[in-house]
């Protein structure tokens, strides 16, 4: 080493700072890599620091049911409960949406897209969640009004709503107003609300718009029966920025893009094996990364390179009738 040149004691920062600086790193590297280097490490990404936000929509597009379960359960238990944003795609049992209400005193961002979630368990859990400020429900084809009205009547805090549909999805609806009204009762302080391809009409909107007085952004698109007054809002709604209805879009880039400030760059995907060959290449020799987690026996990763192909977008908008 040159003299004079500075050592920079890498493992010996603060276990919140090397926190923050792991969020850069993708899941894979957090979970595989990093655990490798040095002890000091490896305690910091086995326990809470690195889990302040569970981000795993993308991987758990592609995942097997059993092993979403098996991840969430190990990521919440890391967490400590301290967890703040959760975003995971696909939940579908009655007992894993009951195991993130039961640890949710910290969280205040909840995106369950594509889940199973169902109007009797929407009402169990809403009471736990009360403390979250932002709820993505979308592509939930389960629930409706009164899974809205128990999140609207427990989550007090709540100011993004996102309801966002495919238009395959409600092909067999007559009208979706109901969630609407219940929107409108239940939740007056949304500022930020996602209600594209709803089927609803013009009369159920004003109803909206007439409650949530703090509203400053409405996404409409493809609810092609409402008709606003542009008059109206500019005078009624001066704030108000409205996205549609008359937008033809091409499902924005992909099925699970939004509007989030939120992105995940990381270009991996993963799947699970269970034909036991050797999944990753420098991990038969030391599992240490699962030694404190349960239920994990036969829990093997495999990572692929490259994001996901268009043929994962599933669908199109189709454009206004």
């Amino acid at each position: 080493m040159a003299e004079g040149s500075e050592v920079r004691a890498w493992e010996e920062l603060i276990p919140d700072a090397l926190s923050l600086i792991f969020r850069n790193l993708s899941l894979q590297d957090i979970l595989t890599v990093i655990p490798r280097v040095c002890k000091s490490w490896e305690r910091v990404v086995s326990g809470p620091y690195c889990w302040q936000e569970i981000d795993i929509e993308e991987w758990s597009l592609r995942c097997k049911p059993e092993h979403l379960d098996q991840m969430l359960h190990m990521l919440i238990a890391r967490s400590c409960g301290s967890f703040r944003r959760l975003s995971v795609s696909g939940l579908h049992t009655e007992s894993m949406f009951s195991f993130i209400a039961d640890h949710a005193g910290s969280l205040r961002r909840l995106e369950l897209p594509r889940s199973e979630i169902s109007d009797s368990i929407a009402e169990v859990i809403a009471p736990r969640l009360s403390n979250i400020t932002f709820l993505d429900i979308s592509y939930c084809r389960k629930i409706g009004a009164r899974a809205i009205e128990a999140f609207g009547k427990h989550c007090r805090s709540l100011i993004v709503l996102r309801r966002r549909m495919h238009p395959l999805e409600v092909t067999n609806k007559v009208c979706q107003d109901e969630e609407a009204y219940a929107i409108a009762v239940s939740m007056p302080r949304l500022r930020h609300l996602e209600l594209a391809y709803l089927l609803l009409t013009t009369r159920a909107v004003l109803d909206i718009l007439s409650s949530c007085k703090d509203l400053e952004y409405l996404d409409l698109r493809g609810c092609w029966d409402v008709k606003l007054d542009q008059k109206y809002l500019k005078e009624r709604h001066s704030g108000l920025k409205v996205l549609g209805p008359d937008i033809i879009d091409c499902y924005e880039q992909s099925c699970w893009d939004g509007c989030s400030d939120y992105s995940d760059s990381s270009v991996y995907t993963w799947d699970f094996m269970e034909d036991g060959e050797d999944v990753y290449e420098g991990l038969s020799d030391d599992d240490s990364i699962w030694e404190d987690d349960q239920g994990l026996e036969g829990f093997e990763v495999r990572f692929y390179g490259g994001g996901f192909s268009d043929a994962v977008t599933v669908f199109d908008w189709p454009p206004s009738p």
